[in-house]
């Protein structure tokens, strides 16, 4: 089969593309031939050896990449028969392998993709849609609500919008250029601003007139992040899960001390990790979730492919804010 490799960490050109041996799944497993992978931030961190959330280095050479999508096309002893043949999509957890023509996994992470949701679709939400939702766990969205998305074109960006609008909120989305704000604008914002003009708030505010930013979803900190956090009126709701601005490895979430969000009257909280995990029902539910809104319309990714081939450029492009909505390899 053809794969993705890595065997030195460093740039995104040290992604090559070769012929590998096909894999085989083992007990209780199935193997995927992939008509999607996923690609994440997290991935170009690993590919530099930063090893984020993960305990240990990546051993080398490694095929990066943990989520897919495609039809099950062999399956190991032990497995239920009725998986093979069946379209599925899958998080691959701490293994990697992902952004490859095969792909094996354990059948107690699949999910069958339902009729109406394309495997690139499957892979955003499995991921992005996830993450997304348990995020959203965090929020009291309604008719009440004034929304803040910063970088509102992005795969979690636009469906914060797309479930924000579905409530009833009142949604301004940030974003970064005309065409992304363009993007943010057919998405269903009600205002879509672009972040890098420097009166951009002031838009914001007259939009508002007398009422004020009631959470800020903030997967971006730095000038940007402060900024949408000084819209908030009291009682507002400060969310974490990110700081693009500031670079994926170097960078940190943007906080605040106890003194300024008392004396703002808001609040300001990390909602990944731990906090997400121990909600009812764990990733897994969000997952199984965050399928059936996409099956039923409510939710719909943006998706942007790359041929596999091309997995160095689509790293590129990912780190250099150079995409809309979710990145996706196509074997």
């Amino acid at each position: 089969m053809h794969a993705i490799r890595l065997h030195a960490f460093g740039p995104a050109e040290n992604l090559t593309y070769e012929t590998v041996d096909d894999p085989e799944p083992g007990p209780g497993q199935v193997r995927i031939a992939v008509a999607a992978a996923g690609v994440h931030l997290l991935d170009a961190a690993l590919r530099e050896g930063d090893t984020g959330p993960y305990p240990t280095p990546v051993d080398l050479p490694t095929i990066p990449g943990r989520e897919v999508a495609g039809t099950v096309d062999r399956i190991g002893e032990g497995t239920d028969e009725s998986w093979l043949g069946k379209r599925v999509v899958a998080h691959l957890g701490m293994a990697p392998g992902g952004y490859a023509e095969l792909a094996t996994t354990d059948a107690g992470r699949l999910h069958e993709i339902p009729a109406r949701v394309d495997e690139a679709e499957a892979v955003a939400m499995i991921g992005t849609g996830r993450t997304t939702l348990g995020i959203l766990q965090f929020a009291d969205l309604g008719p009440d609500a004034v929304a803040i998305v910063p970088a509102a074109a992005g795969g979690i960006g636009t469906l914060l919008v797309q479930y924000a609008k579905n409530a009833g909120a009142t949604v301004i989305g940030l974003a970064g250029g005309p065409e992304k704000v363009a993007r943010v604008t057919a998405n269903g914002a009600d205002l879509a601003v672009d972040y890098t003009l420097p009166d951009w708030p002031e838009h914001v505010r007259a939009h508002l007139g007398d009422r004020r930013a009631t959470v800020v979803f903030d997967s971006v900190g730095g000038d940007t992040g402060r900024a949408a956090v000084g819209l908030l009126g009291k009682g507002g709701r400060h969310l974490v899960f990110g700081w693009s601005s500031q670079g994926i490895r170097e960078g940190s979430a943007l906080t605040f001390t106890d003194e300024e969000l008392t004396a703002r009257g808001i609040t300001s909280e990390s909602v990944l990790g731990p906090a997400m995990l121990d909600r009812a029902g764990g990733l897994r539910a969000l997952e199984t979730r965050s399928l059936a809104e996409t099956a039923a319309g409510r939710l719909r990714p943006a998706v942007q492919r790359f041929p596999l081939a091309e997995a160095a450029a689509a790293h590129r492009a990912l780190e250099t804010r150079g995409t809309i909505g979710k990145v996706v390899l196509v074997p």
